[in-house]
């Protein structure tokens, strides 16, 4: 999978852009706040319809201008037009001149794996952020994962809504336990099946960058213990004083561990880097072994961070991709891009919203 075509219009500093892409390595060069990561941005926005940025639509809107535009042309077994608009009374997304209808039916056409400094997160943020990286796996796997994680997401905030009402209609109230229960049964399982297979990828990510030196466990821990539906009825008296769903899948967590111990108390600031990457490589691996080739890797700015040793780890999975003729987006300063990474690159330059491609 690559994509070939790239246009944006009133797109964060970018007024106009139209680029085509082959498949291969890109490196994206040039200084800061020029407008590198802005295109892995609109790239992955295609993908998955937001940014990794954790921003709005909003906010990536060209100063001044009502509306941003968004399209590409993705190749795979078949090639796919994508066009988005966005603005704040109007909104549209279509796939092949037609509008998208259901989600399930467009997550897929453009798959993407993204390296950003954002993914600290995983390791040090809240449990948010690691029920985020599973729910985005299972999206880009099971067609059907997100519209249900969509439905179970409208009755929580419908049962949330009742809860903070001052007279609650047990009939409502009971109508949307059931549904959250069927629904949220359904996430917990699809979670717990994601985990066996992405963890052994977790850990040997892990152990390429660090050369064996701790013992990496990945660990799904899930709020509802046994009984989804008798602990939601035992939570009842603490929800009417919290107003709120105090149990459900929307609290599920992924404990990350070296050598016993929490990863984010204990590890130092090189070991949760190194985990971050470990887990969006397994990501990249397991994409390309359910789909049977690589998703686009966008890469922002992180090899600068990294030293020799955590780079030559993360190389394998680049050469990977390069050799089933995948698509590699890098963004970097002139001075810090990896010499590792050898001269079958196509080097681009971006200053001040505009993109040119070297010779």
């Amino acid at each position: 999978m690559h994509l070939a075509k790239l246009r944006l219009r009133d797109f964060r500093n970018y007024a106009r852009l139209d680029v085509d892409f082959q498949p291969g390595f890109h490196l994206i060069l040039g200084d800061n706040a020029q407008g590198k990561t802005n295109i892995l941005e609109a790239i992955y926005l295609m993908a998955t319809l937001r940014s990794f940025r954790g921003v709005g639509s909003a906010q990536m809107i060209r100063h001044g201008q009502t509306g941003y535009f968004v399209g590409g042309k993705s190749v795979g077994q078949a090639a796919h037009e994508i066009k988005m608009y966005w603005a704040l009374r109007e909104r549209k997304l279509s796939l092949d001149g037609q509008p998208v209808r259901k989600l399930a039916d467009y997550l897929g056409t453009l798959r993407v794996v993204v390296f950003c400094t954002e993914d600290l997160q995983l390791v040090k943020g809240t449990s948010r952020a690691r029920r985020r990286f599973m729910d985005l796996l299972l999206s880009q796997t099971h067609p059907t994962y997100l519209p249900l994680l969509q439905r179970y997401a409208h009755a929580l905030r419908s049962r949330n809504a009742l809860l903070k009402q001052r007279t609650i209609d047990e009939g409502s109230l009971d109508s949307f336990s059931r549904e959250l229960i069927e629904l949220g049964n359904q996430i917990i399982r699809h979670r717990q099946e994601l985990t066996p297979r992405i963890s052994p990828l977790v850990r040997l990510a892990y152990r390429r960058i660090s050369s064996d030196a701790e013992e990496l466990r990945l660990e799904y821990q899930p709020c509802v213990k046994k009984d989804f539906a008798v602990e939601l009825e035992q939570s009842r008296a603490r929800e009417r004083s919290y107003r709120s769903t105090l149990v459900g899948p929307h609290r599920d967590d992924v404990e990350l561990q070296l050598n016993g111990q929490s990863a984010a108390q204990f590890g130092s600031e090189g070991q949760k880097r190194t985990l971050a990457i470990a887990l969006k490589m397994a990501q990249a691996e397991y994409l390309s072994g359910i789909h049977g080739s690589p998703p686009i890797l966008l890469i922002d700015d992180v090899m600068g961070e990294l030293d020799v040793k955590r780079r030559s780890g993360l190389l394998p999975l680049l050469e990977r991709a390069h050799q089933a003729s995948g698509q590699i987006f890098m963004t970097c300063t002139e001075e810090n891009w990896p010499r590792e990474l050898g001269r079958e690159l196509q080097r681009w330059q971006v200053q001040g919203g505009t993109l040119q491609k070297l010779q």
